[in-house]
């Protein structure tokens, strides 16, 4: 873990939320084409071919698999011409002489171009957890490409520990309902925040925060950035953008989410020994000042010498310093 400041690791004590992305974050960031259905008149190569040679224009994990799926079945990609990408909706551009939409339902609705025949294996597949990527040739529904990304090894075990610790764990996707919901059921995720773009994630985070409760917002990409200075503390994960690391108070450096857990238990214990720290500082004053301003002497005859004084002063400061160093040994 790397923890930016002082004010993230105090904080994080506090949280009783963990607003987290899907994609990257409870995912392992590596999607992949798992499927592809076509709509009459077309074929899979072809749909596949024109996909890839539009999508190779953006850097978004989901294009990049399918241009690496075009690429590792050896289809030769054409180049696109005016093309244009609507954040966190998808892409349009011209491809051999041809519109192509490649995105959501809604985001083809737009071109007053329904899913037609695909509907159904599109819904199928969001059901097996895949995200539906919708292709549109010459304002015709073409073809659905299904794209999975693993679920991480840790991520039900680190989900479970923060579940037992209290904290209330909310998915936010910007994926179809569908999906996320088959995702959150095999996480054990009750609440889910789906469909939501880019630029809603830091109102939702807001909204959580106005509602009274202490927020922690895990993710990593740029669309991220927003939500994660929203948050009371944003956490990045190592293997994300710099933007989000950037915007981040705490980054996990191997994008694992026990990290989470292990922030949360290292900042219970040192918040607990900040607490014994300044009993330890007081403890000292408190019974000293009065005795060397001569409280016991009227009664007993006590005063309370310089020398006992200025080492109760240093046994104060070297009990604080013995204190804080037993943070070493926190098992995390």
């Amino acid at each position: 873990m790397l923890i930016k400041n002082a004010e993230a690791l105090e904080r994080m004590e506090k949280v009783d939320t963990l607003v987290v992305d899907k994609t990257g974050t409870l995912t392992a960031g590596k999607p992949s084409v798992v499927a592809i259905e076509v709509a009459e008149g077309f074929a899979e190569e072809e749909i596949l071919r024109i996909a890839a040679s539009l999508e190779r224009t953006s850097e978004h994990p989901l294009a990049q698999a399918i241009v690496q799926a075009a690429e590792q079945r050896g289809i030769k990609l054409l180049e696109p011409t005016a093309v244009d990408q609507p954040v966190g909706k998808g892409i349009v551009g011209m491809v051999d002489g041809q519109t192509v939409q490649a995105g959501n339902a809604s985001f083809l609705a737009e071109y007053d171009i329904g899913p037609g025949d695909l509907a159904g294996p599109a819904d199928r597949l969001r059901g097996d957890g895949a995200t539906a990527i919708f292709l549109a040739i010459g304002g015709r529904a073409a073809g659905v490409i299904a794209i999975a990304d693993p679920v991480k090894e840790t991520t039900p075990a680190a989900l479970r520990a923060l579940r037992e610790a209290g904290i209330k764990v909310i998915m936010l996707t910007g994926d179809n309902r569908t999906t996320a919901q088959a995702i959150a059921r095999r996480l054990d995720i009750a609440d889910v925040e789906a469909d939501v773009l880019p630029d809603q994630k830091s109102a939702v985070v807001t909204r959580l925060r106005e509602e009274g409760r202490i927020v922690a917002m895990a993710g990593d990409g740029v669309n991220d950035a927003p939500a994660l200075a929203a948050a009371d503390v944003g956490i990045a994960m190592g293997s994300g953008t710099d933007v989000a690391i950037e915007s981040a108070g705490v980054t996990l450096l191997h994008g694992d989410l026990m990290g989470i857990v292990r922030a949360r238990y290292l900042s219970h214990a040192t918040m607990r020994n900040i607490r014994q720290n300044l009993f330890f500082a007081f403890a000292y004053n408190v019974a000293g000042i009065p005795i060397a301003a001569g409280a016991l002497y009227p009664v007993f005859g006590l005063l309370l010498s310089p020398i006992i004084a200025a080492a109760a002063m240093a046994l104060s400061s070297v009990s604080v310093i013995g204190n804080s160093l037993r943070l070493r040994l926190v098992k995390i």
